[in-house]
């Protein structure tokens, strides 16, 4: 006997039927009142079976009816049917007009909808990037990730064991600033200085690469094991340690003439580029800085941390002596040491 005919009036076609044509609805309902308001009546009319000689197909029709009303009532479950079932949903963006990240890796087939919920919830509670949550939680592949990382800032990506930059744009750039912020130049292409980054460079790089070559900055993102491999490649120690003029960079404007004299001209493209290591460095992530950074700042959070406990003590102990004969608690220490402990630990080393 067919059940789905007989007591739902169901047309003969595929069994079990999906969940919209189950409730009686039309095909991609996206009213949830109206989909529960089906299943109560449908729940009611199908109870009256569950007494008879059908009580068996009658109890299994119930909860096949109640599945499908849960999976149509809960968003994100229903949008993974109604995918399922071929509907296309418009492409997401994010404010700034382009397609999420985990979004481009779902579509791909490379992430579940469930594995992109880990992965937002990864990235926020340990202060990562989406690429880097998926690459930790071995999600996906350093390669696909870096593609639709690109894909994502409307960048090309590419494959360093590829290519060979150009010497010449090689030595214009300095071992420091390369590791500071994990790039490779590599050539100038159709006026514009293609450079390999693991990211979207912020301005402040772009401006500083435009002073040494004189032409605007182009990124491309690569993975950054292929850019660190680049790096120790090209820029090993000894290397490249000092900049050399890049040829055809812009001529040093003329000064500015102001109140009849000439005014001097400070912003060369050293200091820009001592100015931007130095910003660079206090917004960075303790753990994207360079190794002799991420040691310097362990020295400076140790020094600091045992002064906020030293300086308060033996400020007590002039001013309190008396407290230290009766072996009295340093507190001043006690008010200073934590705060200060707290900020380098989750702060300064994070």
């Amino acid at each position: 006997m067919d059940f789905y005919k007989e007591w739902l009036g169901i047309p003969e076609g595929p069994r079990p039927p999906d969940h919209y044509e189950l409730l009686r609805l039309r095909k991609f309902e996206d009213d949830a009142n109206r989909v529960r308001t089906n299943y109560k009546k449908l729940n009611g009319h199908v109870r009256k079976y569950a007494t008879g000689q059908y009580s068996v197909q009658s109890q299994e029709l119930l909860n096949e009816i109640a599945k499908a009303m849960l999976c149509l009532t809960d968003p994100e479950r229903k949008r993974d049917y109604d995918e399922s079932l071929g509907r296309v949903f418009e492409t997401a963006k994010d404010d700034y007009g382009r397609q999420p990240f985990l979004d481009i890796l779902m579509k791909q087939g490379k992430l579940t909808r469930e594995q992109m919920r880990e992965a937002e919830d990864f990235s926020s509670k340990r202060g990562l990037s989406d690429r880097d949550a998926v690459v930790q939680m071995k999600l996906v592949e350093p390669e696909p990730a870096a593609q639709a990382l690109a894909l994502h800032h409307g960048l090309s990506y590419v494959d360093l064991d590829d290519m060979t930059p150009e010497d010449d744009i090689l030595d214009a750039t300095p071992r420091s600033l390369v590791k500071r912020h994990t790039l490779i130049p590599l050539f100038i292409d159709d006026g514009r200085l293609m450079v390999a980054c693991v990211d979207m460079p912020d301005h402040e790089v772009e401006d500083e690469m435009r002073l040494r070559y004189g032409v605007p900055m182009r990124a491309v993102l690569a993975t950054p094991r292929a850019i660190n491999q680049a790096v120790s490649k090209y820029y090993a120690p000894g290397m490249r340690d000092d900049a050399v003029t890049f040829a055809g960079a812009a001529a040093t404007p003329a000064p500015m003439i102001k109140n009849g004299k000439a005014a001097a001209k400070t912003d060369k493209p050293e200091k820009a580029a001592k100015a931007s290591s130095s910003k660079s460095h206090a917004n960075a992530r303790f753990a994207d800085l360079p190794e002799d950074e991420k040691a310097k700042r362990k020295q400076i959070g140790l020094i600091a941390m045992s002064w906020s406990i030293l300086l308060p003590a033996v400020a007590q102990y002039f001013l309190m002596p008396t407290s230290f004969l009766f072996g009295a608690i340093p507190w001043f220490a006690l008010l200073t040491a934590p705060p200060v402990i707290l900020y380098v630990t989750q702060k300064y080393w994070k």
